[in-house]
Parts: C-alpha cells; structure tokens; sequence
C-alpha cells in the first residue's frame, strides 16, 4: 500500500506547528538568534507544506512556485542559525538568492500545469542550504555543545537526501520508479517529519545548554568589564596556584588598584569612573597570556594571576597593561588614572590565594606610599 502524499503533507504541518509552537517558548526564554532561525524556519516548512495542498486546483500556478521558495527559506534559515552559532552574520542577499532563484525558475516553466514546475533548481537549493548549515554545524568548537554532531548529522542526511532527489531528478525524471520509490513527496514528507523531530530535540537541547552557559557566565563573570569576578578568580586562582605546586612550579600574582580613582568619580562622575575600569580591564585582557587569570577584586583594584611567571615578567606585564591604558581613547576633557601593583610571587609567600593577595597588598601600599604609578615586588 502506497502513502498517501496528501495526509503525510498535512502530518508533516501539524509536526511542525506543534514545533513550532514547542519551540518559540525556548526562543522566549533564551532570546538567542538560532533558536529564532529556527523558529522562522519551522514557519516557512509549515507555510511552504500548506501552500503545496493546493497543487493540482487552479491555484497552482502561483502555489507551486511559492511553496518551492518558502522551503528553500527554510533551508537557508537553518543555515543563518548554524552561522549564529560561530557568531557570524549572515547578509540578507545571501538568505534571498535561494528562494528568489527558485521562485523565478518555477515561474518559467509553466506552473500551471506543471507540478515540478523549477524542481531542478529547488532540489539544488534544499540540498545547497542544508549542505552549507552541515559545514557550519561540523566546525563549531567541540567544547561548544553535545547536541551539535546530532544537528550536523540530521542537516548532512536531508541535504544528502535532496542531492539523491536532484541526480534521480535528473536521470530519470520526477515521473522515474526510482523518483517515484525512494524520492517521492511522501517519502520526503516521513524524511523531513523524522528529522524535524531529531532536530528540534537537539535545538532544545542546545538551548538549555546555551541557557546553562549564560547563567554561569553571569555568575562568575564582572558586568562592568567582562573580567572573572572576586568569587570566580579565588576559586581559579586557589586551583591553578595547588596545581603549580604539586608540579614544582611557580607562579606570580599582581593585585593593581588605579591611583586617585575618588577623584576622578568625584570630578566627572561615575561614568568616567566606570569608563576608566573598562578601559583598564580592556588593557589587561591584550597584555596578558591566555592561560593568566584576570578577575576584579573590587571596586578599582584588579588581581591578575600569572601561571609559571617570574617576578621579571610580572613587572613587565604589568608596564605594559599601564601602557595600554595610558594610551588609551579617553572621553573628551577626561584622563584616565595611573596605576600601582603590587607582585607576590608564590615562591616568596606560601602556596595559597589568600597569603598571596596579602603579601601583593601590602607591596601595593608601598607602591602608593612612593609616589604611586609603579610595581613594587612583596620582600622575600
């Protein structure tokens, strides 16, 4: 017994309503871009599946077209949420070519009366756009999210599908028994049902582990400046500074407070203030290793771990992050203030944060005590 085209396409819209639907609550609490892409996509499959119900009535000279560019937008909305994912944006004509280019080429091979009216350039754009959202699935970080390789293989076997359709297509013509047998539009409906289930567990799946991510950034992250918080950097810290230790090695911490900050709060307001804290968080993160710990302590004083750094690199990092800020693009009639540090190196101290933190702050009051603006390195 043969499927009946007509009940899988409408099986295969209430499948997506009902994702839709499901879905768009992830999108309402996340508020991220791919879950929105996602949704969208899930539209233009819902729309395009509708429009197709009036194939064979004497609508479709205009359904038919519409319907082939409202899936090949679905299909190049999945690839524009696979690029948020990376971060990157996606230009408009890129989105527009694929459904515009199907749209014209069903127009011009008589739509009135030919069911397959562009199927040539349509199965090319379903299998182009899930093709480019498979590549850009497969080179998200493998540290990004578990649900990834799930999304790359379900977009890879639908454009891996499609290109089947296209080369059958092709060789034997949409009226083909292979066409007919394994690439008819009722096979492609349970295909396309399958998937959109997998995918969509796997988009909320994302979701929540995106939502999850967000919140520890949150939490451990300063809202000012972007820097690891006093909580988070002691935890760090206090990790990497044991692990050092049992390996035999050292490592050095800088506690930087910006000199007269009051003054400048109390001349030109807590906006230049904070202007100054970005800016020298800023100075940090482009002086330092990306292994080093960079966290505000509080207020205007900022502690920097550095893992296996002597003295002599301390004093150095720390000259060039007072550079960086000095050369910094300040608002107009503002200066930003100079910096004193004070270094405790682990091999001067014992082993811990806290003892650390302790014998940097008072090598910070006497960097203050002497004029302020420079290091000064704990006695051994």
């Amino acid at each position: 017994m043969g499927l009946d085209p007509v009940s899988l396409k409408v099986a295969l819209g209430v499948a997506a309503l009902t994702l839709c639907l499901l879905f768009f609550g992830s999108f309402r609490r996340s508020r991220s871009a791919y879950s929105g892409w996602w949704c969208l996509a899930l539209v233009f499959l819902l729309t395009g599946n509708t429009v197709y119900l009036l194939t064979g009535t004497s609508q479709q000279i205009w359904a038919g077209p519409l319907g082939n560019a409202l899936l090949v937008a679905g299909a190049f909305c999945v690839w524009a949420g696979s690029r948020s994912l990376r971060l990157l944006p996606t230009p408009r004509w890129q989105l527009l070519a694929g459904p515009v280019a199907t749209a014209v080429a069903a127009a011009l091979e008589n739509p009135a009366t030919n069911e397959w009216s562009g199927g040539l350039v349509y199965l090319a754009m379903m299998s182009m756009g899930m093709a480019l959202a498979t590549v850009e699935l497969w080179r998200l970080k493998p540290t990004a999210s578990h649900a990834r390789r799930s999304l790359a293989l379900a977009a890879g076997v639908l454009g891996t599908f499609f290109f089947g359709r296209g080369i059958a297509y092709v060789v034997e013509g949409p009226g083909g028994p292979d066409f007919d047998t394994y690439f008819s539009s009722a096979t492609t409906s349970v295909v396309t049902i399958v998937l959109l289930v997998t995918v969509s567990f796997s988009m909320t799946a994302l979701s929540n582990e995106q939502l999850i991510n967000g919140l520890n950034e949150r939490a451990t992250r300063d809202g000012l400046t972007g820097l690891l918080n006093r909580i988070a950097f002691m935890e760090l810290a206090t990790q990497e500074i044991k692990r050092l230790h049992t390996a035999g090695s050292v490592s050095t911490l800088i506690l930087a407070d910006l000199d007269h900050f009051k003054a400048l709060n109390d001349s030109h307001g807590h906006a230049a203030g904070d202007a100054a804290i970005q800016a020298f968080a800023a100075a940090c993160q482009a002086s330092v290793r990306h292994t080093d710990l960079v966290g505000r302590y509080g207020g205007e004083e900022f502690t920097i771990l550095l893992p296996g750094a002597d003295v002599e690199s301390a004093e150095i990092i720390a000259g060039e992050i007072s550079r960086r800020l000095a050369s910094a693009k300040t608002p107009d009639g503002i200066t930003f203030p100079t910096v004193s540090y004070g270094i405790a190196p682990s091999t001067f101290v014992d082993a811990e944060v806290a003892h650390m933190i302790e014998a940097a702050d008072k090598a910070l009051y006497q960097a203050k005590s002497l004029g302020r603006n420079r290091a000064v390195c704990a006695p051994g």
